[in-house]
C-alpha cells in the first residue's frame, strides 16, 4: 500500500471528504496543515503550484484535491494507484503508465 499524504487546513469539508473516502479504503493520510505555518504553507505551493487544499499525494503521484481523488475512485483507478500503479493525468483523466 502506498502513503499518502496530504495537505489540509482545520476547517475544510474538502479535506473532510477526502479523508473518509480514503477511510473506506483502509487508508489514514498523513496529514501536513498548512493552516499552522505559512512556511508549510509556501512548500505546498511550490511543491503543487496549487492554493487550495487538500492537495492529496499518494507515493510520489500527486493526484491533486478531492475532485481528483473521488474521479479516480468513479473511473475504478483508485485501489490500483494505492497498491502501487503508476498513473498520470492528462486532461483530467487517469492513465495507467505500463513499463
Amino acid at each position: 500500500m502506498q502513503s499518502v499524504l496530504m495537505y489540509t487546513t482545520r476547517i475544510c469539508p474538502y479535506c473532510q471528504m477526502a479523508k473518509r473516502l480514503l477511510s473506506r479504503k483502509g487508508v489514514a493520510p498523513e496529514e501536513v496543515r498548512i493552516d499552522e505555518s505559512p512556511e508549510i504553507r509556501e512548500a505546498m505551493m511550490s511543491r503543487t503550484g496549487r492554493r487550495t487544499v487538500p492537495q492529496i499525494f499518494i507515493g510520489e503521484t500527486h493526484v491533486g484535491g478531492f475532485d481528483e481523488l473521488a474521479a479516480l475512485e468513479r473511473e475504478g483507478k483508485l485501489d490500483a494507484l494505492l497498491a502501487g500503479a503508476a498513473f498520470e493525468s492528462r486532461d483530467g483523466r487517469w492513465f495507467e503508465i505500463t513499463p
